[in-house]
């Protein structure tokens, strides 16, 4: 068989387009310049070249045809509007915009989150810890970082870097944190994993805020102590606040004459013996002048804060409540400890749905007038209607329900109360019970998150309070059961009968 030097040309640039496919793949695939691939590449570019010259005339004869010349040009511009679009997505890459075409901007930062993240005058490293991406999460993350070069935000395994995980105290999949430095901040999830721009802007401005806030703990009438270290201590309670960034230390209210102006959120836990009514004004003078306060007060004890409760309209019960659901029993608790899975709509207990906390011996906290607008109050805490109060300590071991005497369930046994003091908040927790909170009993449950979440919200800075989440406009068509079968007989039967219509009267005409 004899060839001329177009079928020469021909088979050596088939070898040629071979090589460069082969030695392009081993590249894809083995992620180097190996000698081989550049071998098989550099081998294929010299047959190609020989292809050119030996098919030379060829290729001159062929690009003469007029038929070659319109394919040419045809090329030509493919190969532009290629370009074209190869430069517009190479300048999209490198200037990073978005457009969000909502009417509600719903995939907008609000103008306070870009003007916090656009400030930001030290690095701000957003980590999750999770083996696979969160697409909704790292769209968030991706209108962040354009906003300020600070900003910085990655995914980390936590099983390949064990290290890193275990530095920043990483408890689950999909944990998030903010890191200044050596300061790191967890971010709390809502009940389906999520987590809002709010969330992510509050953790931000508390970690990056140079002034930290002080937790102060009453002492002086048996309080709960932030240095007992044994079961009915707060010390885990006091750890647990120094890794989220917060000063803690004790206060007399007697020896200093009042409540110390450093401090940001005053916690009464459990007292045993009685305030003097002049203590009961310095905490009520305190939170007059947009004080934060969380009260937590265990039954059998008076500490004589009435005064401050009705001021603020919440109702402490002079009760003990008694839990018959028997959910105790999944964590060997009797019936004097009640079960609370049942959580108002606040900060402080988001993403509580499907778990619970437990209170060892707790009373009623409630709202006293629900009528009342002001202060904003929020019942936290409800028990099962298998639940009851009865007046005094149980006697014996058998407690059963008197209609004449205890009160039915739900019962509840926290609140949260909200007051404008000008432009500023001053806001009230009061829980019926302070050894959830305890060393032993802190860390099961929700029972710390309960903790840490009301401390949380007491000292959140006021202008993170205007950030919502942003709702999308209702814009489906509702039709009723009439206009759905006119419009099921249309579909079904009008129009395509007009359609057949039309071309029985097309085949009418010609035929």
């Amino acid at each position: 068989m004899k060839w001329d030097r177009n079928e020469t040309a021909r088979f050596i640039g088939t070898v040629a387009v071979a090589m460069l496919v082969a030695g392009y793949l081993r590249y894809s695939i083995q992620g180097e310049f190996l000698p081989f691939s550049k071998g098989l590449l550099i081998a294929g570019a010299i047959f190609v070249l020989a292809a050119i010259v030996i098919g030379f005339h060829g290729i001159l004869a062929f690009f003469s045809k007029r038929s070659a010349q319109q394919g040419a040009n045809t090329s030509v511009l493919a190969i532009a509007v290629i370009a074209i679009l190869a430069v517009i997505n190479f300048v999209g890459y490198r200037h990073h915009k978005r457009f969000d075409l909502t009417t509600e901007k719903l995939y907008t930062l609000s103008d306070q989150t870009r003007q916090i993240v656009s400030g930001l005058q030290k690095d701000v490293n957003v980590v999750r810890f999770d083996k696979m991406p969160n697409a909704t999460f790292d769209d968030l993350m991706a209108e962040y970082k354009p906003l300020s070069p600070h900003f910085k935000y990655q995914t980390v395994d936590p099983q390949q870097k064990p290290e890193i995980a275990q530095d920043y105290g990483v408890t689950h999949m999909g944990d998030v944190f903010v890191a200044v430095g050596d300061r790191k901040s967890h971010i709390e999830t809502g009940a389906q994993g999520e987590i809002s721009e709010q969330d992510v802007t509050g953790a931000i401005l508390k970690i990056t805020s140079d002034k930290l806030k002080t937790v102060c703990f009453v002492t002086g009438h048996g309080e709960k102590s932030i240095t007992d270290q044994s079961q009915e201590g707060y010390s885990q309670a006091a750890a647990g606040l120094k890794k989220e960034n917060y000063l803690t230390k004790t206060v007399n209210l007697i020896t200093e004459g009042g409540v110390p102006e450093d401090c940001s959120v005053l916690v009464i836990a459990g007292p045993k013996q009685s305030y003097y009514p002049q203590e009961t004004a310095w905490i009520g003078k305190f939170l007059d002048a947009a004080g934060e306060a969380l009260v937590m007060v265990d039954p059998t004890t008076d500490p004589k804060l009435d005064e401050l409760f009705q001021s603020w309209n919440v109702a402490v019960g002079n009760n003990i409540v008694i839990d018959a659901s028997g959910m105790g029993q999944v964590i060997g608790a009797g019936p004097t400890i009640p079960i609370v899975a049942d959580f108002g709509s606040s900060p402080i207990t988001k993403g509580f749905t499907r778990s619970a906390t437990f209170f060892p011996m707790a009373r009623t906290a409630s709202i006293a007038d629900k009528s009342k607008a002001i202060p904003e109050m929020v019942e936290l805490l409800k028990t099962s209607e298998r639940s009851f109060s009865i007046p005094g300590l149980p006697k014996g071991n058998k407690i059963s329900f008197d209609p004449a005497v205890d009160t039915r369930g739900p019962l509840s046994l926290g609140v949260s109360g909200n007051r404008k003091v000008g432009d500023k908040n001053a806001r009230l927790v009061v829980i019926g019970n302070s050894q959830f909170a305890m060393n032993p009993y802190l860390t099961q449950l929700r029972n710390g998150d309960l903790f840490y979440n009301a401390i949380d919200w007491l000292a959140a800075d006021e202008n993170l309070i205007s950030i919502r989440p942003k709702a999308a406009t209702n814009r489906r068509v509702i039709v009723s059961e009439a206009q759905s079968s006119a419009l099921k007989w249309l579909d079904l039967f009008f129009l395509p009968g007009l359609v057949i219509l039309a071309g029985i009267m097309i085949w009418w005409k010609r035929r």
